[in-house]
């Protein structure tokens, strides 16, 4: 069996938000249980729809344990946190599992409504996006709801090409280009 992948903390950028909020975008760890279960919890009964297809209200014990013990090799899960009142507080997710085919992925992800609109989403896919390419990943895809407008014009703005799975899902794929894996992100990531 191979040795698992160790934490990749060359994944962990500073942002500052155009409000002048700092945040932090990191991959998810062991530890981060609680955070991940607030976040959830937080959702909207609609956003938490729009990201599990279904009306959850939090993470049953292994859907949770699932989320937050990721094998690096095969999945990444990025999450966006803010500090709080000396405590990190987790305002959105972005992650990815890779395919049987080794070179494509399926990616999730949500953002809580009070932080929506202020480019989180954005910054996160093209964190997830750089992470998948700099694994070798070929082609990034994931199902919307088709009434999550909002999502499928994110989707839109990333170069995402949308068809129709059926009336109520749209199939959104992007080729990931392996050239210029950290273009996208380097020129906005903090320097401090």
């Amino acid at each position: 069996m191979a040795d698992k992948l160790p934490y990749p903390v060359d994944l962990v950028q500073n942002w500052t938000l155009r409000d002048g909020t700092r945040m932090v975008i990191r991959p998810i760890r062991p530890e981060d249980r609680q955070i991940e279960q607030d976040f959830v919890r937080t959702l909207s009964d609609e956003s938490r729809y729009f990201r599990f297809f279904n009306a959850i209200r939090d993470l049953g014990e292994t859907a949770l344990t699932r989320f937050k013990q990721i094998e690096y090799d095969r999945e990444m899960a990025l999450i966006a946190v803010v500090c709080e009142n000396g405590r990190e507080t987790e305002i959105g997710v972005a992650r990815y599992s890779i395919n049987p085919d080794g070179r494509s992925c399926e990616f999730a992800i949500a953002v809580a409504d009070a932080w929506q609109r202020k480019g989180i989403g954005s910054k996160l896919m093209h964190s997830l996006m750089d992470a998948a390419r700099s694994r070798g990943l070929e082609t990034m895809q994931g199902w919307v709801l088709s009434g999550n407008t909002r999502m499928l014009a994110l989707m839109d703005g990333l170069g995402f090409d949308a068809s129709a799975g059926d009336p109520s899902l749209r199939h959104v794929v992007k080729k990931l280009a392996m050239h210029g894996i950290l273009a996208g992100t380097a020129a906005n990531r903090e320097t401090s």
